[in-house]
């Protein structure tokens, strides 16, 4: 077994799973680097005049898409380094709900979160990086819920795989 193969079932909270199987390949470096591109083409790929498009009522705009994933992946960039670490402590949940409108991203420009999107997804791989075979299976608690170090990275690139098909079936 690989340390950096796909994580077992009982490392995973049930809703991650899905997130997980949007995923590509076997290799989770690989896996980063592959959906970090994409990611990077599909916000590319956004008219400036369409940066702000919701595609329903109540529904978040482009920017504010990228915006979440930034922002979901250093939080869970956070509690992979806590549990990498053997912090011990239980981390708390986040509602993204309230993150997206306190992020403002109306004063921003899609290229400019885009650089901060690359910027992340470059220090997650080195993050994950890092972390020896030993840490990647450490396990921890985030929500109330028990994850390993692994299953967080891959939680990360299936949880972009997921944003960025609704971006191209529903805001185009």
């Amino acid at each position: 077994m690989n340390a950096l193969d796909r994580p077992r079932a009982e490392e995973v909270f049930n809703y991650f799973q899905s997130y997980i199987a949007k995923a590509p390949g076997q290799d989770l470096l690989a896996a980063l680097q592959e959906t970090g591109q994409r990611a990077v083409a599909v916000l590319e790929a956004v008219p400036q005049q369409r940066e702000d498009h919701c595609y329903a009522e109540g529904k978040w705009s482009i920017k504010e898409v990228f915006q979440h994933l930034i922002d979901t992946e250093r939080i869970f960039c956070h509690r992979a380094l806590s549990f990498a670490r053997e912090d011990g402590h239980a981390l708390p949940g986040f509602d993204e709900n309230a993150y997206v409108p306190s992020a403002e991203v109306g004063r921003r420009t899609l290229a400019g979160i885009g650089e901060e999107l690359v910027a992340v997804r470059s220090s997650t791989i080195l993050l994950f990086r890092s972390f020896s075979p030993a840490m990647l299976l450490r396990m921890g608690t985030a929500n109330d819920k028990r994850m390993s170090v692994r299953a967080l990275g891959w939680t990360i690139a299936g949880h972009a795989i997921h944003h960025l098909d609704v971006i191209e079936q529903r805001y185009n």
